[in-house]
């Protein structure tokens, strides 16, 4: 099949163009930011300093691929507190594995949900390698390195915590309240804006695709760690190998998303506010002129 032609720089697509390319790149840019968000919460929590130091390292990678894929997004008019400070937080696309909670303070939490986010991070990335958006395709190769190092730290984790009885038992607890949210990853945003996504080639594999082999991956793994899959609160429809299933109610990607969002805005976004600010210093550089 010949390569699918490169779409035209961000002032010179169509409307349908920019449409894709808008809910791609806010699919990217919310879920790491997102994501982030709540691993810094952990930075003086986790079990040992070493473990802390390299959660911290892993929130600042995500925040600085927010930061990439927000850029993007700015190339069509929109500015850094529209994207991130300002948006009401019923806009947001992320999906609504990362904004759940620490509720318990369990490293187990903390550790599954870095392993089944970054597993399927990694499998989006790929699928963007040969992205017709160039803009797109020329971040991947940074990004794509850094999340090799934050599925080995979560991998390491998961096995040291499966050495043990009690931590076997705290990894299937998480499992059983995350594996759903963990589903919404590959829940569309807008069936047919999705559809015209796959079809400019902004990515190389659907949602479907990308589903099926994520929980090829992942499922395996998690049984050799004597984990249950079975036993998590999967949809009724659930099958591990094929797509007939139904998402949680609040999937996120259609803007729809639990309580627990809506007190992460609201927190995040509160010295913003309260120092009554129109615009947000900017401590990065540019990524293009990085």
């Amino acid at each position: 099949m010949a390569a699918k032609e490169s779409l035209p720089a961000p002032g010179e697509l169509s409307d349908d163009q920019r449409e894709a390319v808008e809910h791609l790149l806010y699919r990217l840019a919310d879920d790491e930011f997102v994501a982030a968000e709540r691993y810094t919460e952990w930075q003086v929590r986790s079990p040992t300093l070493e473990s802390d130091l390299a959660l911290a390292n892993i929130a600042q990678d995500e925040l600085g691929h927010a930061r990439l894929w927000y850029d993007l997004l700015e190339d069509f008019e929109y500015t850094e507190s529209e994207l991130v400070w300002e948006r009401d937080a019923d806009e947001w696309r992320h999906s609504t594995l990362v904004e759940q909670p620490f509720e318990t303070g369990d490293w187990a939490d903390v550790i599954l949900r870095t392993y089944l986010y970054d597993q399927a991070e990694y499998i989006r990335l790929e699928a963007l390698e040969d992205s017709t958006y160039p803009r797109i395709r020329d971040r991947i190769t940074k990004i794509i390195q850094e999340e090799d190092y934050h599925r080995e730290h979560a991998e390491n984790w998961m096995a040291r915590l499966a050495e043990e009885k009690d931590g076997l038992e705290r990894l299937q607890g998480a499992l059983d309240d995350l594996f759903p949210y963990a589903l919404t990853l590959f829940a569309p945003t807008d069936e047919t804006v999705e559809d015209r996504i796959d079809d400019l080639g902004l990515r190389s594999k659907s949602l479907d695709v990308m589903r099926e082999e994520w929980l090829d991956v992942v499922v395996p793994y998690l049984e050799d760690l004597g984990l249950d899959v079975g036993d998590a609160e999967l949809p009724e429809q659930y099958d591990v190998h094929h797509s007939e299933f139904e998402l949680p109610a609040d999937v996120g990607r259609d803007r729809s998303h639990t309580d627990a969002w809506f007190d992460l805005q609201e927190e995040f976004t509160n010295t913003y506010r309260e120092l009554d600010r129109h615009e947000a210093n900017r401590i990065m550089k540019d990524p293009d002129e990085a």
